[in-house]
């Protein structure tokens, strides 16, 4: 259940971060209402999680699954360019949160 919530956390935070461009700088009421409460769903539905999961293990999921996702929404949905440098950059910085938040950033 826990991961289902993940799931859901990530998705809402996909959503409320594709919605930061059509609220033009929260400019936009309608799509900065959506972007707030798709955040507040996301970090409630965060919370929910790490109840199960630990803090560490449930960001890397969040973080590296969220830019990916955020990635391929701007190139399916936003216009965005997508090269083989932003491709290898994302899954670098992907790869690199998830060393991070799975032991990598022990003392």
């Amino acid at each position: 259940m826990a991961y289902l919530l993940l799931a859901l956390a990530i998705t809402a935070e996909v959503i409320g971060t594709s919605l930061l461009k059509a609220s033009d700088g929260f400019t936009r009421l309608w799509p900065t209402v959506g972007l707030v409460a798709c955040y507040l769903a996301a970090f409630g539905l965060l919370a929910l999680v790490v109840r199960d999961v630990p803090v560490g293990v449930a960001y890397a999921i969040w973080s590296g699954l969220g830019t990916a996702a955020i990635m391929a929404v701007g190139a399916a949905f936003l216009g965005e360019p997508l090269s083989v440098t932003k491709v290898v950059g994302a899954g670098l910085v992907i790869a690199g949160v998830v060393v991070l938040n799975l032991g990598g950033g022990t003392h």
